[in-house]
């Protein structure tokens, strides 16, 4: 039985192509006081298991990967693999994210090392949701 991962080519895993995207809408997300908020209506990309958006620039001094796993709920890692810096994406019908190169470290959604060449866990950001916002903390 093989292990539950995203299907990438050679390439995709030698250049670190990642498969999750910055949300549609730019406008889904801001960052401010050391807080991302997103905005739930604007970012339909979490609306489903496994759906998930990455988050970058905005003044944030790290990279954020937002998914929903498959309790429904909401999670936040630091999307920087601790092997090679590549970026992460959740695994669908599973709960862990995957390093998109070729070391393939996995990690579960609170960024525990599940398998692969990273020998550090990566950071896990706490996430509210209310009001049709999520609120997470970053720094």
């Amino acid at each position: 039985m093989s292990k539950p991962g995203v299907r990438r080519s050679i390439l995709q895993r030698v250049f670190g192509i990642c498969a999750t995207r910055p949300p549609a809408d730019q406008g889904c997300w801001k960052f401010e006081g050391g807080k991302v908020i997103v905005t739930l209506s604007r970012a339909p990309e979490l609306a489903g298991e496994n759906g998930a958006i990455r988050l970058e620039g905005m003044g944030m001094l790290q990279r954020v990967l937002v998914f929903r796993g498959r309790d429904g709920k909401y999670h936040a890692l630091s999307n920087r693999c601790m092997h090679m810096g590549r970026r992460l994406d959740p695994v669908p019908g599973a709960e862990q994210v995957d390093c998109c190169s070729l070391g393939r470290s996995s990690y579960d959604h609170q960024g525990r090392i599940l398998s692969g060449m990273a020998r550090r866990n990566v950071l896990a950001f706490p996430v509210a949701e209310e009001g049709g916002e999520l609120s997470i903390q970053i720094q």
